[in-house]
């Protein structure tokens, strides 16, 4: 009689979700463009009792955090990483805005890659469509 095979990390975590009842969480994806977009899909997610997570900051508007240049470039790597951090936790994915960049490109494919469902506020922009 061959033994179980071990979870995979996904696997816990998917089981550990399951048993603390926790609701579906969805991150949501996009240019930073589209913050005001993000606050209101983050409002309707929400409200239809999903977790919500999203970008904490904007990058492109000026702050202290980042106004030194060589800092501002180690905070978008760690940022970035943070992100895909989110999606690895996160149910599935909702694109927002109208325009895919670069890296929000890079974010769907990750996601699409670990086999979250990719949601778009407008369809239309979805890369594989």
């Amino acid at each position: 009689m061959s033994s179980p095979q071990p979870l995979t990390p996904e696997e816990e975590l998917a089981d550990a979700k399951k048993r603390l009842c926790l609701p579906r969480i969805v991150v949501i994806c996009g240019s930073t463009r589209f913050m005001a977009e993000m606050a209101e899909a983050d409002l309707r997610e929400t409200t239809a009792g999903k977790i919500v997570v999203k970008p904490g900051c904007d990058m492109k508007s000026p702050h202290e955090l980042w106004a030194d240049p060589l800092k501002a470039e180690a905070l978008k790597v760690r940022l970035g990483d943070l992100h895909r951090a989110k999606i690895r936790l996160a149910d599935e994915v909702l694109v927002v805005g109208d325009y895919i960049g670069d890296s929000t490109r890079a974010e769907i494919a990750y996601a699409r890659s670990l086999g979250k469902p990719v949601r778009f506020t407008h369809p239309d922009v979805d890369p594989d469509a």
